[in-house]
This record gives structure tokens, C-alpha cells and sequence, in this order.
């Protein structure tokens, strides 16, 4: 029975994979979907970082996937300089684990 399932199962999904989508899709065809930020009220970076977005996706894209990683980075070294200000040491503590 598993093995009669799974075959079918099997079918199933590889006919949802193949069959077209516009076989699929009832209604006429809808128009393209244009996607932007509205700037009107930004000003500064904000207004920078939306320009940046509807002028190009890619160079958005690029630009947050080099940026989280180096705020990332910055906001971890300001909280340990913080931690180490006020007096939490987290390189030198004994692990209650062991």
C-alpha cells in the first residue's frame, strides 16, 4: 500500500510541476505589475535608498546583502565594547555547562 501511495503521490506532484500554468489559470490575462517605493515624503537617505529601489533591483539588492552583514558586524562590536564598559566579561567566564 505505501508503495501504491507513493506512486501516486508521485504523479500527482509531477503533474502540478509540468501542467502549464496557463492551463491552470482561469480569466483573462492580467497586465504586469510595476512595484516602487513611494519618495515623495523622504528626504536625505531615506529618499536615497528609495531611488535606489526604483531605479534598480539588482543594485538594491547588492547593496543590502553587502550592507547587513557590515551593520551587523558594527552593532556586535559596539555591544561588546558596551558589555565590557559596564562589566560583563563573555571571554573569560567559567561554562556552568561543564
Amino acid at each position: 500500500m505505501k508503495g501504491f501511495l507513493g506512486k501516486i503521490n508521485y504523479w500527482v506532484l509531477l503533474l502540478c510541476v509540468l501542467l502549464p500554468q496557463t492551463l491552470l489559470a482561469s480569466g483573462e490575462k492580467a497586465a504586469l505589475v510595476v512595484i516602487v517605493a513611494d519618495t515623495r515624503g523622504l528626504t536625505g537617505l531615506l529618499r536615497a535608498w528609495g531611488q535606489l529601489y526604483n531605479e534598480s533591483h539588482l543594485y538594491f539588492s547588492l547593496l543590502t546583502i553587502v550592507l547587513i552583514p557590515v551593520i551587523g558586524f558594527l552593532f556586535g562590536t559596539i555591544a561588546d565594547i558596551v558589555m565590557k564598559m559596564i562589566g560583563i566579561d563573555l571571554e573569560h567566564r567559567e561554562l556552568s555547562e561543564h
